[in-house]
């Protein structure tokens, strides 16, 4: 989930990403005390298979000191074998599985990560390839559908380290290969898209005050056709990894800033309508999946007092299962 603020203003598809196959559901975050494997996650795993979701992401992170620091490590929210089951325990429900890590800057976030000299940039992507790799012999044993090579890190996307990052990572896995941009504008600039499977976006533009359902729907709309034309243009299909919104009040201006960030009271009407009006944006052809930012591990997360991006527990569940199933 991006932190960036981003200004606002008020095709050739490889089968694991048709349309009879979308990649709609859930970014699953592991939560303190049920970690992939227990019988509380697999229970959240079923509670979203529920709702209508054919496809989570699982969401290892990495982890480093300071948006300078090369010395990137593997974080500790989940190990290998926890990963794995994360993976097992989707696809007995039924769910295809993006693997798709982030990297996580202490009180920053992973587009801020910039290198201060060309030493510290090839130290920065050995790093980040030995995790990934990593990463992606667990996902090739486990047969995951696809594998984000990096989400939101906007300040790298040019650099030539990429290209080696794309052949290593088709060395070691066997299935389809995203990246996920931070919003339209770096999708548009991503030189590399052709190497790839399909184009990764994730979308937190400022949409306004909470109340003017019209000005957002507009903003909604003139993105989703930017997408469209990028799509046309790379001949690639779109994956829209990450939409979300806080069940707060005022997070429609802001919609990357987390509950620790600021205080607020709940509204959880505000990230349903939300919600609802980003999935009627991006139903195109072009679109071909829409995973909600977020869901955790434990299967009690979220309800009506929740002012955070978990849509357990709230309207949201009822406008996505609407959407999912058909059956409202």
């Amino acid at each position: 989930m991006a932190l960036a603020i981003a200004l606002s203003p008020c095709s050739a598809v490889r089968p694991g990403f048709a349309q009879a196959e979308r990649f709609d559901g859930f970014n699953v975050i592991v939560a303190r005390g049920h970690p992939f494997g227990s019988a509380s996650a697999k229970l959240a795993l079923m509670n979203a298979k529920r709702l209508g979701a054919r496809a989570v992401a699982i969401v290892p992170f990495l982890w480093q000191s300071n948006p300078t620091s090369p010395g990137l490590v593997r974080g500790k929210d989940m190990n290998d074998e926890e990963l794995r089951a994360a993976i097992r325990d989707a696809h007995a429900l039924g769910l295809a599985v993006l693997v798709k890590p982030h990297v996580w800057v202490p009180d920053s976030w992973a587009g801020a990560v910039v290198m201060a000299s060309e030493q510290d940039w090839e130290e920065w992507f050995a790093n980040y390839q030995r995790e990934l790799n990593r990463i992606a012999h667990i996902a090739t044993e486990e047969n995951a559908e696809a594998l984000a090579i990096g989400t939101e890190l906007s300040q790298t996307t040019l650099r030539p380290e990429w290209n080696d990052v794309i052949i290593q990572t088709r060395g070691a896995f066997s299935g389809r290969l995203l990246y996920v941009a931070h919003n339209v504008e770096d999708a548009e600039t991503v030189p590399f898209w052709g190497r790839l499977d399909a184009i990764g976006v994730s979308l937190y533009p400022p949409l306004g005050v909470d109340s003017d359902r019209d000005c957002r729907r507009r903003t909604m709309d003139a993105i989703a056709d930017r997408l469209d034309a990028l799509a046309a243009r790379e001949g690639k299909s779109v994956v829209v990894a990450e939409i979300g919104l806080r069940s707060a009040e005022g997070a429609a201006a802001r919609p990357w800033e987390s509950a620790e960030e600021r205080a607020a009271a709940p509204e959880p009407a505000l990230q349903a309508d939300v919600l609802s009006d980003w999935l009627a944006a991006l139903h195109r052809p072009a679109i071909s999946g829409v995973l909600i930012w977020r869901w955790l591990t434990d299967p009690d997360a979220g309800g009506l007092s929740d002012t955070d991006f978990t849509v357990q527990g709230k309207p949201a569940e009822h406008v996505l299962m609407c959407a999912w199933t058909q059956s409202c």
